[in-house]
Formats: structure tokens, sequence, C-alpha cells
């Protein structure tokens, strides 16, 4: 199974795209972060839509349903690029099926500096969909599977977003990796070592009622005292004599 990650401080991320294919022109128009350290969400994100200059394929605007209009006043991929690594730098990027979103950043970064520049050369990846695959074999391991396999509601989800995905992952990668149920109050690891603690009772409890013995009962209490004795050869408890 892929190693979990080392790092401390990592990044969820997303991306949407024009197509599926960065080397037949394809360009990334959304990319989704958020942070997490020590596997808490910090509130820090990173999101941003981009002008891809060029036209989205009809099947990917029916998958995430961003227009080419809609893009028109966007910022170039080169404008927040800047943003992007300083954002990610020297985190650990989570990611579900990396090695498509992670082509796609290295063919931005290839245009931007004129040369092969991978995102590995800032950050390691770690690919959840790989990791699901191990740990779940055989089941389907989509996001959408995943949150409905881990009790996650993405009911809000009626088409692909990257910051909302991004959000989504860092629930499932959470509760995947960890078994972590809140993602605001998780136990620190010296906290859970500690044993229950006593439940205390605030509320006073009445006097117990006393009901004392009959002479009769008394009698055949003492009786039986002495068979023991008798048996055993010795006084166990004192003679009621």
């Amino acid at each position: 199974m892929q190693a979990l990650p080392t790092q401390n401080r990592l990044i969820v991320l997303d991306t949407e795209t024009t197509g599926l294919n960065p080397q037949e022109g394809h360009r990334i128009i959304e990319i989704g972060c958020v942070e997490l350290v020590n596997r808490r969400l910090t509130g820090k994100r990173f999101h941003a839509y981009i002008n891809p200059e060029r036209d989205i394929d009809d099947g990917a605007l029916a998958v995430h349903g961003i227009s080419n209009t809609f893009l028109q006043d966007k910022p170039l991929f080169k404008q927040i690029a800047e943003d992007f690594i300083a954002f990610i730098r020297d985190a650990e990027l989570v990611i579900h099926n990396a090695p498509f979103d992670v082509g796609f950043l290295n063919h931005e970064l290839g245009i931007l500096h004129n040369s092969p520049h991978p995102i590995s050369q800032y950050c390691p990846v770690f690919d959840t969909l790989a990791y699901a695959r191990k740990k779940h074999p055989g089941q389907r391991n989509s996001l959408d599977a995943l949150c409905k396999r881990y009790g996650i509601d993405n009911s809000h989800r009626d088409l692909h977003g990257a910051l909302l995905d991004a959000e989504i992952l860092a629930d499932v990668f959470l509760l995947m990796t960890g078994g972590q149920f809140s993602l605001i109050d998780e136990p620190q690891p010296e906290q859970a070592q500690q044993p229950t603690q006593q439940t205390v009772l605030t509320k006073p409890r009445s006097a117990l009622k006393i009901i004392p013995c009959q002479a009769e009962e008394l009698a055949i209490h003492d009786d039986y005292l002495k068979m023991i004795a008798k048996e055993a050869g010795k006084h166990l408890w004192p003679s009621a004599d």
C-alpha cells in the first residue's frame, strides 16, 4: 500500500480542465486547494479560475459546467502561478487520481518555463485513488463512492468544482487514513492513551435502609458457621457464642 504522507502540512488539491489530455493542448481552468496541518483543516485555501486561451470540450463542460464565456476575464495561468507555487511549496499534495492533475500541472509549468518543470520539484504527491484501491480492492473508489463508504454528505455536489472537490477529498482522506470522525476535535495520541475516567455522581443518594436480622435468622447463621468450622477443623469466623 502507498506510504502515508510524512509531512505535517498537507495541501489537498483538485483541478478542472478543458479536456482529458494536456498533450492534446488541453489546459487547466480551475485550481482548488485546502490546507491541513497535523491532520486538521486550517481554513487556509487557494482557489483560482483560469483563462485557458482555448475552447472547452463539450464533455468537460458537462462535468464541471464552467463555460468559455465565464473564463474570458479570468487570469492566465502565468498570472496565478507564483501565488500557487508559494501556497503549495514545502507541503505534500493530496490528490485523487494524481497522475491526471499532476500531468496538467506539469504541462502548465512546462509552458510557463519553456522547459520541463515538474511539480515534484516543489513537493511530493500522495494519490488517494491508489491508496483506496489497495485498501478496498475490487470496489469502486471514485470520490463519490468513497463519500458513500465513509458516510460523507456530498449531496450539494451537482457538478464537479475544484475547490468543492478538494474540500470533500480532505474529509475522505482523513477518514480513510486515520479513522478520524471529527475534523476539528481529533484527540491527540497522549489523550487517546489515557484511561477512561470514572463517572462521579453529583446527585446525592438516599441513605440505605438497614433491616435487622431476626433471632431465628441469627440462630440459623450461627449453626451454619459451626458446621463449616467442624468440616474445616478450625474456625473461619468467630463463633456467635
